[in-house]
């Protein structure tokens, strides 16, 4: 059963030399998902926005080739690929020979597809975008657009989530907004560790009680769940507390081991947000 526990995720870890798509841990979305009352079709679209910084290769005369990666793995998938494992399986690429780029981003694909899709009665594929070295300068660097919640000064008392801090105008007229907050914490599932992000809320609505949505997303400052389950709990608290019409949440978590995971759902069709890193990734 591939449950977080039975992950390499907070154990001793020989790195293997050599390529091994085995090494990729997919979890299922679903128990979290029961926990916060999906048991069918989720009310969101989305995708997981994952950026691997520390890509590597050899090519057919040995030498060494290093790339960005981007992958956009959606959150129709069944399962979402545990982030040790991800790290694992991306060092083992750094002895083995490939023809060029190329074959290394059809590899990536294949074998992600996989992982996320396994279980899926019609599978599909995740995407996959190489950057070689000569698209580096390229990379922006920008922080979300929005008014910063983080202005308010104001007293935060409670540390595990507590969505009834959530407010909404029920009865004035509704508004959009673009909301962040730099100030989102949570900790690993399971090893502990602290896991840094921001986010952005857009939504049209009865306009929630800013006070409020910046203590809850403090809240989160001692819950243990993974980066695309915080997402997930806090697109559904909103929906449920605040009933918007249109809601947009999307999160972005410092890098780890080289990897950072910013997970984006929405309650309407539209284009992925661009995968652009802020400064504290």
């Amino acid at each position: 059963m591939t449950i977080p526990e039975h992950s390499q995720l907070g154990k001793t870890s020989a790195y293997a030399d050599q390529y091994d798509a085995s090494l990729l841990f997919p979890i299922p979305r679903l128990a979290k998902r029961l926990e916060l009352g999906i048991a069918g079709m989720p009310p969101f679209l989305g995708a997981d926005l994952w950026t691997a910084f520390e890509l590597s290769w050899l090519n057919p005369r040995g030498k060494p080739q290093v790339a960005l990666a981007h992958f956009t793995v959606p959150c129709e998938t069944p399962n979402i690929i545990e982030s040790k494992s991800f790290k694992l399986y991306l060092n083992s690429f750094n002895n083995t020979r490939f023809a060029d780029a190329a074959e290394v981003q059809a590899r990536l694909r294949a074998d992600i597809s996989e992982a996320a899709w396994r279980g899926a009665a019609q599978p599909s594929i995740v995407g996959v975008k190489l950057l070689l070295p000569e698209l580096f300068d390229r990379e922006p660097v920008h922080e979300m657009d929005g008014l910063s919640l983080d202005r308010l000064d104001m007293e935060c008392t409670r540390y595990t989530p507590a969505p009834d801090l959530l407010r909404a105008a029920f009865d004035e007229q509704p508004v959009s907004e673009v909301l962040t907050s730099n100030l989102l914490k949570s900790n690993c599932l399971v090893t502990g560790q602290p896991d840094w992000g921001s986010v952005q809320i857009r939504y049209s609505g009865p306009q929630i009680e800013q006070a409020g949505l910046l203590q809850y997303l403090v809240s989160f400052r001692n819950h243990h769940e993974f980066h695309e389950q915080c997402a997930e709990r806090i697109f559904m608290d909103l929906w449920t507390q605040c009933k918007p019409a249109k809601l947009s949440v999307y999160a972005r978590y410092t890098r780890r081991g080289g990897l950072d995971i910013n997970p984006f759902r929405t309650s309407h069709p539209q284009g992925l947000p661009a995968n652009v890193r802020m400064a504290r990734q």
